[in-house]
């Protein structure tokens, strides 16, 4: 089931998202419910706060990257309860844009690498080193599950530049190509 997408404004983005266990109801469906939404708004990952979901969950499929980049080309991850417990190598630039943003698209710059620790959906722990767009997206997402948004990381000066386009996402005079969750007033 394709579920709506929370864009900014809604508070859930802002919160820090709780951990969660093996007996979180209908943890199987909601994952499979967030790929089928990230799919149909042709996204690279989603994190549940995006589905005004207040917990620690997020769906990565880089394979879009794997014609220029072939180590993402079956990069497919279910994350619960990630951690990213290191950053490493240089800040690089890469023009980001978010489902909870439609129409945004700013330049992040982000560090190359990082060390995540996470479990997949059948709670199995992993600690792996990843690099480029895998660290890229998830630092994207992961930013999702501890309320903040790629805007964030963007200059003062940059950031009152598109402060007209938030407003208008705020209150729901932009108008994405895939169903969202309006805000509340």
């Amino acid at each position: 089931m394709i579920l709506p997408i929370t864009v900014y404004g809604n508070p859930v983005l802002r919160k820090k998202a709780v951990e969660i266990d093996k007996d979180y109801q209908g943890l199987q469906q909601l994952i499979d419910n967030m790929y089928e939404t990230m799919y149909k708004a042709e996204g690279v990952g989603l994190a549940a706060p995006q589905v005004n979901k207040n917990i620690r969950l997020i769906v990565i499929d880089a394979t879009p990257f794997g014609e220029d980049d072939e180590s993402v080309k079956d990069f497919k991850k279910v994350l619960i309860n990630p951690e990213i417990i290191e950053f490493r190598g240089e800040k690089e630039s890469f023009n980001e844009g978010c489902l909870s943003l439609p129409t945004i698209r700013e330049d992040v710059y982000r560090p190359t690498e990082i060390t995540i620790k996470y479990q997949d959906e059948n709670f199995k722990e992993y600690v792996e080193e990843w690099v480029g767009v895998k660290a890229r997206i998830t630092q994207h997402e992961y930013d999702h599950l501890e309320g903040k948004l790629f805007v964030d990381h963007i200059s003062p000066i940059r950031r009152r530049l598109i402060n007209g386009k938030l407003t208008a996402i705020a209150k729901g005079k932009t108008i994405p190509e895939y169903r969202v969750t309006p805000n509340r007033k």
